[in-house]
């Protein structure tokens, strides 16, 4: 019997593992009662051990000392991706710390199937970066080279999208033309497709690095920052006039890949510099507060918890910022949203339109739309999606397992078998 196939999909925000039993896939419970595992690792201070998923995020929000990381999977096929910092009591790069938790859903995979897996299908986007080739294949490389020190020998790749087409079969009519939309939490993917009696033909691929943590960045920028002192004013140590609050640190400490890397002595003066010249130096005071007890990531999960409240209903919603300061909130509700999304909303727009142009399919042609991936939930997207085909028909697949099931149906595809 031929060695069966470990389906991955690793992704930005979380991840997931399956295997092609006969004909049906099987998820693999890689996190204890769950069938995701949330990408995300912690380095406690005490300790050498690395937590990941769950136990990663109770670490951090128990208030246990230590390096708490997430979107580990934006930086691949970036300088960032080999460099050496200290992370939790050694020296460490984020290509070990991606192998080190892929180790671990091997070896989870494994416990759970008594199998010893050589062999992995990776979900991957369309484009890691967009409209860099050289970086996209970069990025490819960097993630092929994390599952070979991890102990896989056969890796293979199909493009996310695809894969949900797959798992989504059955969900339209025979015979009809679809289109998948699958955001995730670092990249938009999306593919056009024909069913048929014996599967589906993807006419089309395309993709954008654009997804939920840009989402959470543009909203924290326009929403919580302001708080914080952005686009406040400081006085000039000589001269007169006054000068804008630099932006860099608030766009740092907006994203969640580089969270863990703002609390730098650096940062920390020039942070108290600010405070000084600052017209309003309350508000960079809680900058400072940031800063100091490094509270960049309970600032972000803050933020993800208002734009998911924002999302789901018309009534306004707040922010809440009280680990800055008691009481501290942000208002937010669905316009304020939409307002900070403005741009992606566009760029999404323009994305399907040319996955359209690409498969050669109009408007008209596409008779259901798969929504596909965690922050396809976000009201803006199935808008945009319905405004480009108001004719086909709004479903939703699995938003978190329909890549790892599209990729353990495809390990039983003849050309993946292996001896």
């Amino acid at each position: 019997m031929a060695a069966r196939i470990l389906a991955v999909d690793f992704g930005t925000s979380n991840s997931a593992a399956a295997i092609l039993d006969g004909s049906t896939p099987r998820r693999l419970t890689i996190e204890p009662g769950a069938e995701t595992l949330p990408t995300a690792v912690f380095f406690p201070t005490e300790s050498r051990e690395m937590l990941i998923g769950t136990a990663a995020m109770e670490a951090l929000i128990g208030g246990e000392e230590g390096r708490y990381m997430r979107a580990l999977k934006s930086v691949l096929g970036t300088s960032l991706f080999h460099e050496e910092r200290r992370i939790g009591g050694k020296r460490r790069t984020l290509a070990g710390i991606v192998t080190a938790f892929i180790e671990a859903i091997k070896r989870r995979a494994e416990a759970q199937t008594g199998e010893v897996f050589t062999s992995v299908l990776s979900g991957r986007p369309v484009h890691f970066h967009t409209a860099d080739p050289e970086r996209d294949a970069r990025a490819e490389a960097d993630l092929r080279a994390c599952y070979e020190a991890a102990g896989f020998e056969d890796i293979r790749f199909r493009f996310e999208p695809e894969a949900a087409a797959l798992s989504s079969h059955g969900l339209g009519k025979t015979g009809e033309t679809g289109l998948i939309v699958d955001i995730g939490g670092g990249t938009s993917d999306f593919s056009v497709f024909r069913s048929g009696t014996d599967g589906i033909e993807i006419r089309a691929s395309h993709g954008i690095r654009l997804g939920g943590t840009d989402f959470d960045q543009a909203i924290s920028m326009s929403h919580a920052m302001p708080l914080l002192g952005r686009g406040g004013e400081l006085r000039r140590s000589l001269g007169e006039g006054l000068l804008p609050v630099p932006n860099a640190i608030y766009a740092d400490l907006s994203s969640w890949a580089k969270i863990p890397f703002v609390y730098t002595p650096e940062t920390r003066r020039a942070v108290k510099d600010m405070q000084r010249h600052a017209v309003k130096p309350e508000k960079i005071a809680r900058l400072a507060t940031v800063i100091d007890e490094q509270l960049g990531h309970e600032l972000a999960f803050a933020v993800e918890a208002g734009k998911i409240k924002a999302n789901s209903g018309d009534a306004p919603a707040r922010i809440s910022l009280g680990c800055v300061e008691p009481q501290l909130t942000a208002p937010i509700d669905r316009q304020s949203l939409d307002t900070a999304l403005e741009e992606f909303r566009r760029r999404l727009r323009e994305a399907m339109e040319e996955t359209l142009r690409l498969a050669g399919a109009a408007p008209r042609d596409i008779g259901s739309i798969i929504l596909v991936g965690g922050s396809s939930l976000m009201h803006m997207v199935a808008t945009e999606a319905s405004g480009i085909c108001p004719d086909a028909e709004l479903r939703r697949s699995e938003a978190f397992t329909a890549v790892v099931d599209g990729l353990a149906l495809s390990t039983g595809a003849r050309e993946l078998q292996t001896s």
